[in-house]
């Protein structure tokens, strides 16, 4: 991952932990996991997803959301919670003795995934930690997070939005989507349970290891590099899933409620989520890793801010336990300092030309190629002389009105409008077009899809995955950046440099199955527009733009996303 990434995974990995919850003496009723981070060692104390104590509640779930609240006591759950946090150590042991030590994998089920030999060995070169008890200190929530999530995702939206640890066509009852939406804010306090010399170990391995701090609410900008930790399918074989890395950027945030495209699956809740500077610094954890709207697969990771559960953490345990100063002095302190209005910033200052566009009912991407000329996609602005508002969000929140000056027919394969503005758009840099493209560098995408309306513009992360020639000429670009609804129009900009690339024309759709793709999406190459753009904008002649809908046959093809026929059919008739 790249020398940035050195202090920032050792944290992550040492921090990792996977937590059960089960009923004592009762192994049929079966048991609950997920993702944890450790925050102290000695003694431990461990900050985990509160969803699996929901089955556990005295008075049920109703609990979580009841007016005001922030924490519950550890007696809200029944005397029969039985909780344990299982981690790797924190050094590599010798392989032979390794081998000696855990012969076999951690669970019947993992002898069945049919690993090659050997893939145990190298799973054990820092071999786990007999799971360990564990007692619950209390259970947290971040008001803030329930606010702008009920505003975000509450009222009507509700019917769009999917958040359970589930495909929306799986069988999961009522009640249980309804006991996973309570607990969605929710994470919960342990502290874990170890003998003498465990606790010797473990002040040694503070010692030695790199101890976990949080950034501050405001240092990580929209766009930086994030690092998650998690353990998929929580308890279910830690030999192999246990502390899983996923790499992407903060997409967007409203206050503590962040959204990052590092891919997370079920069981990651409550997972560390890190960012590369400050080095290492614990910034959210694992809130939703599936997100779901109108039954299509978002690819974006719901989190929750991690300096204020901590914050709640500190005033809970003066509440509930007047001898807690010695717990409350072991929590992560925050390093760095804030940028200001928290999570305002919109990071990579290229970021800033993408540009909300309005024509009638119609909401989508654009970006601003000069003060007075922003350029979207033909479906979200379709008709010449029509007025559009274009909505730019930095320097400041501003709407101009304009006019598209062209659009390209429906039968032309490039999605493309213009439109020419009334005012200049004051502060907003217009991006440097790029002239080569190179398959497998860092790209990213800005776009209002998902929540932009109500948040500003997402920022996701990828590659540039394959650029498609015609006549040696490239007439489309693919990437794995995530892109949704919203986005179309949006701009394409390589990472390194912040050069735009192109304009966000696509997704894709299985027309069989009806479900749609993010990661696997379509742009018109900048290199397309950028002489007609130029002769436009210069001289205010169309001839260059209306050039887009003589496009070529093999073109035609391409963005059809079908393959040549060898050879003209010849006709029957």
């Amino acid at each position: 991952m790249g020398r940035q990434w050195g202090p920032s995974m050792k944290v992550a990995e040492q921090a990792g932990c996977v937590v059960s919850a089960s009923r004592a003496g009762q192994p049929d009723t079966g048991s609950w996991s997920c993702s944890g981070v450790i925050l102290s060692r000695s003694p431990g104390l461990v900050l985990c997803h509160g969803g699996i104590f929901t089955p556990f509640l005295r008075t049920g779930s109703a609990a979580l959301t009841r007016t005001g609240a922030t924490f519950l006591p550890g007696d809200s759950c029944s005397d029969d919670l039985r909780l344990h946090v299982q981690w790797r150590s924190t050094a590599a042991s010798p392989a032979g003795r390794a081998e000696q030590e855990l012969p076999g994998l951690c669970t019947p089920q993992c002898a069945n995934l049919g690993l090659e030999p050997g893939a145990a060995s190298r799973a054990r070169a820092r071999p786990l930690q007999p799971p360990r008890p564990a007692q619950l200190l209390l259970l947290l929530s971040c008001p803030a997070f329930r606010s702008h999530f009920a505003r975000l995702f509450g009222a009507e939206a509700a019917e769009q939005w999917h958040f359970v640890s589930s495909a929306p066509d799986d069988a999961v009852s009522e009640e249980e989507e309804e006991d996973q939406l309570r607990a969605l804010g929710w994470f919960a306090l342990l502290r874990v349970r170890s003998g003498a010399a465990a606790a010797a170990a473990a002040v040694a391995a503070e010692r030695r290891g790199p101890a976990v701090a949080v950034a501050p609410l405001g240092t990580v900008a929209k766009g930086s590099p994030l690092l998650a930790c998690g353990s998929p399918f929580g308890a279910f074989c830690p030999d192999i899933f246990l502390n899983t890395l996923s790499r992407g950027v903060l997409s967007n945030a409203a206050g503590p409620l962040l959204l990052t495209d590092a891919r997370c699956l079920p069981g990651t809740e409550g997972g560390g989520v890190f960012a590369a500077r400050p080095a290492g610094a614990l910034v959210a954890l694992v809130a939703a890793p599936l997100c779901w709207k109108a039954r299509e697969w978002v690819g974006l990771t719901l989190l929750c801010a991690a300096a204020p559960l901590l914050q709640v953490a500190r005033s809970a345990l003066a509440r509930l336990h007047p001898g807690s100063a010695s717990l409350s002095a072991l929590l992560p302190r925050e390093v760095g300092a804030p940028r200001g209005p928290a999570l305002r910033d919109l990071g990579p200052p290229w970021a800033a030309a993408a540009v909300l566009v309005e024509c009638g009912s119609v909401w989508g991407s654009g970006v601003a190629v000069a003060p007075r000329l922003v350029v979207t996609c033909r479906h979200v602005a379709p008709r010449e002389a029509t007025r559009v508002l274009v909505h730019s969000a930095t320097p400041k929140n501003v709407a101009i009105w304009g006019r598209v000056v062209f659009a390209t027919q429906e039968t032309s394969p490039y999605d493309i409008a213009v439109m020419s503005l009334e005012e200049d758009l004051n502060g907003v840099p217009t991006p440097v077009p790029a002239e080569h493209f190179h398959e497998g560098e860092p790209v990213s995408v800005v776009g209002f899809g998902v929540f932009g309306q109500a948040c500003g513009p997402s920022v996701t992360s990828g590659i540039l995955s394959a650029v498609v020639h015609v006549d040696d000429t490239p007439v489309m670009l693919q990437t794995t950046c995530a892109v949704h609804g919203g986005s179309s129009g949006g701009p394409l900009f390589s990472t390194r440099s912040g050069d735009l690339l192109g304009i966000v024309a696509s997704n894709t759709r299985d027309n069989n199955t009806g479900a749609t793709y993010p990661h696997l999406n379509f742009s018109v190459p900048i290199t397309v527009l950028q002489p007609a753009l130029k002769q436009y904008s210069q001289t205010g002649d169309l001839g260059g733009l209306r050039e887009l809908d003589h496009a070529t046959e093999p073109v035609k093809v391409v963005w059809r996303l079908q393959r040549p026929l060898p050879e003209v059919p010849r006709s029957k008739l």
